[in-house]
């Protein structure tokens, strides 16, 4: 049997295939919300509060005068400001998942239910729906108007029969069209509700905003039926199978799935219609084929990724949370086509630069692990999770 070896991560620095232009404004974002440091910039210990957050990795303003939603995810709970904050570490209105701002714990310390949480990932607003991916009681929380007090209880639940239950695909070895296993991240676009379920690799699409507890999907993608949950669809890094689907994206009637665990952003140039349908090229690999991070390199260039978890369009561009390289990535989306080059950056000074905080303590305008972004209006925010922070930053011209 002949055995083929995955090609070596040189460490020769390349120089910078391309002029990197701002994707966002220069001077850094005009809030920073969290991101409490101490001298020299190192981190102190992270008390729940109205101001504190603690690894956020999901975030979204529902309007471009709110509210602002966010996932502070290692406290376990949704906090949101009914209006666009204007200056940093200003004080959440509302807090969801804890019984107030000063406490944390999984689910509250107590029982699941249709205001609790477990690890928080992903969240998604639009025409008064918010959907959160409940990531570790594998079950996505929707509430058909945005709530107007604390800990208003979610409306449906989707993953699990009701809102007690949190076992991974209902306690099967197998999932379903109605199941969940470890949801990283939610969807609303075009009136659809995508959820990336992560532990399944897959992505499901629910053609409307569900009504009931535990709806089935509609679509699966990754996957070539609802009761499998292959690594790559069982196969060969290919155009139909995922690893680690994560964050998602419409724009022009074109799908982007964030597949973390395959370094690399699927895109398809309409919306799927059938199960398992491939897509038509990716971002950060050269071909279907490739799955190494930074294309097998140590050092990262305009057209490679390492585990990018986010994306959103901002205007007429794709942006890329590039996670593991602490950076984002500007796609012009009239452009793309298999393995294109960005053309616009943040967080970094050059394409072939990485690291977190540049290598550096933390600035105004540095990231590290930025695990989600959403785009509202001119403006982009960012969970900046390992710097405990969002960022809200108006994109560049």
């Amino acid at each position: 049997m002949r055995v083929t070896l995955a090609p070596a991560h040189t460490k020769t620095r390349p120089a910078d295939d391309g002029v990197a232009r701002r994707l966002l404004a220069g001077d850094g974002p005009h809030v920073v919300l969290g991101g409490d440091m101490g001298p020299a910039g190192l981190a102190t210990p992270i008390r729940p509060s109205p101001t504190t957050l603690f690894g956020p990795r999901g975030a979204c303003l529902a309007g471009p005068a709110g509210p602002l939603f966010v996932c502070d995810t290692g406290h376990h709970r949704i906090v949101v400001w009914n209006e666009v904050p204007d200056g940093d570490t200003t004080p959440a209105d509302l807090v969801i998942g804890q019984k107030d701002f000063a406490c944390e714990g999984r689910n509250g310390k107590g029982a699941p239910g249709p205001a609790t949480l477990n690890v928080p990932t992903g969240i998604a607003a639009a025409g008064g729906v918010l959907a959160v991916a409940d990531a570790w009681n594998h079950r996505v929380l929707i509430w058909h108007r945005y709530p107007t007090v604390s800990n208003q209880p979610a409306d449906v639940v989707l993953g699990q029969a009701d809102f007690t239950g949190t076992s991974a695909n209902r306690g099967s070895d197998a999932p379903a069209a109605d199941t969940l296993f470890w949801c990283y991240g939610v969807a609303i676009a075009d009136g659809r509700l995508l959820v990336a379920d992560t532990g399944n690799r897959r992505v499901l699409v629910w053609d409307g905003i569900p009504t009931e507890n535990g709806t089935p999907a509609d679509l699966v993608l990754g996957q070539r039926d609802f009761t499998t949950r292959d690594e790559n669809a069982g196969d060969a890094p290919g155009a139909l199978g995922m690893r680690w689907p994560h964050g998602m994206a419409m724009a022009g009637g074109a799908l982007f799935v964030a597949d973390a665990g395959d370094n690399r952003v699927m895109a398809w140039n309409a919306m799927p219609s059938s199960n398992g349908q491939r897509c038509d090229y990716v971002l950060g690999q050269s071909g279907f084929a490739g799955l190494d991070h930074n294309r097998a390199h140590y050092f990262p260039t305009a057209a490679t990724v390492n585990m990018p978890y986010g994306v959103a369009t901002l205007g007429n561009r794709l942006v890329v949370a590039d996670t593991a390289n602490s950076r984002l990535l500007g796609f012009e989306i009239g452009d793309l086509a298999m393995g294109s080059a960005a053309t616009r950056l943040s967080g970094q000074h050059g394409f072939a630069d990485k690291g977190d905080n540049r290598w550096g303590v933390v600035t105004r305008d540095s990231l590290c692990w930025p695990y989600n972004v959403s785009a509202m209006s001119d403006t982009l925010t960012i969970a900046d999770s390992g710097n405990n922070r969002v960022l809200l930053w108006k994109g560049a011209p």
